[in-house]
């Protein structure tokens, strides 16, 4: 089969067009005729920094996590999955794990669920990674009805998500972004979140402003420095999600509010085997959300074939992008 294959890591590695031997169904898995793939940002931190990364597969690399596709066969001990079935998931492109900018993956129908009726594939593939990411950082600060959401990066790839998502929880959801440019203001505001923008408005403004005394939640996917100020943000004995921890951090502040920091890194089902199961089921919850009109991702509208990875790649890199890139078959 047709494979897009990365022989040397680096900001000047290309995607090279290869054949490779079609995989076989084994048990517990599924073998799934991929239609789309979407590139996330891990990606292309996988493809730039190799080995300084270690969960980067080893060269030739096929990357790739995201997928959506038909099932052309189903392993022993597979449950729910026949033949046919359209499905997605997140299941490959790093550690031993083959990826998805191929014709053909062999999936753990753990990490699978049936893809979204009202969806198309190519929709469908931008999903899984940043839905579930978005899913895990709000259910794990507890997220409910009635509560004040702040969710910061609210226009990004998990933070247009987590807006959807907060809203379907009946949470009052207001989200940061810039009020110039690329249109952060009119995505936030269609799916019903009020609109901060962080470059104008001080934290402590728009925290006096919006709230008595802090957000029940914050979700920051920018991180970093940000956590700062989603701390200042944050409510007495509230909760923060954080999908980008990598730094030092005083947390002193954190301390005195009596706040709980919770990290999510989707990842570690995949990297350890660790629960893998858990992704399937909120795979099937977000499909069933979708479903219901509550969730449906921005997709960037320019399109790649499978031979232009690198050009997604790049897209990506630009800051350009508007939604989720995907790349089809």
């Amino acid at each position: 089969m047709k494979a897009m294959l990365i022989n040397n890591y680096g900001e000047n590695g290309n995607f090279e067009v290869s054949e490779i031997e079609k995989p076989t169904v084994k048990a517990n898995h599924v073998l799934v005729k991929i239609a789309a793939s979407s590139v996330n940002t891990i990606d292309t931190m996988i493809k730039n920094m190799g080995t300084d990364l270690p969960l980067s597969p080893a060269t030739p690399a096929l990357l790739g996590m995201d997928f959506s596709g038909t099932i052309e066969s189903v392993g022993d001990g597979v449950e729910g999955f026949e033949v046919g079935d359209e499905v997605y998931g997140c299941a490959g492109g790093l550690a031993d794990l083959p990826g998805t900018l191929t014709e053909y993956i062999v999936a753990d129908s753990n990490l699978v669920a049936h893809k979204p009726k009202g969806l198309t594939m190519r929709e469908t593939a931008a999903l899984p990674l940043v839905a579930i990411t978005a899913y895990e950082g709000l259910t794990r600060a507890g997220v409910k009805a009635g509560q004040k959401v702040l969710v910061h990066g609210g226009s990004g790839g998990v933070g247009h998500l987590a807006v959807q998502l907060a809203k379907y929880f009946e949470a009052e959801v207001f989200a940061t972004g810039t009020g110039t440019g690329d249109n952060q203001k009119a995505i936030v505001e269609k799916f019903g979140a009020t609109f901060i923008d962080f470059k104008t408005e001080k934290v402590a403004d728009y925290t006096a402003k919006y709230t008595d005394g802090g957000f029940d939640v914050v979700f920051d996917t920018v991180g970093g420095a940000n956590l700062t100020n989603s701390i200042e943000a944050v409510a007495l004995n509230g909760h923060i999600s954080t999908t980008v921890s990598l730094c030092e951090l005083d947390l002193t502040p954190l301390h005195f509010k009596g706040a709980s920091l919770h990290v999510v890194f989707m990842l570690i089902p995949m990297l350890h085997n660790f629960k893998r199961e858990e992704h399937g089921t909120i795979l099937e919850r977000l499909a069933k959300i979708s479903n219901e009109g509550h969730l449906t991702p921005i997709v960037d509208e320019n399109k790649f074939s499978l031979e232009e990875v690198g050009d997604a790649y790049a897209h990506l890199q630009s800051g350009k992008a508007i939604g989720k890139i995907v790349v089809e078959n």
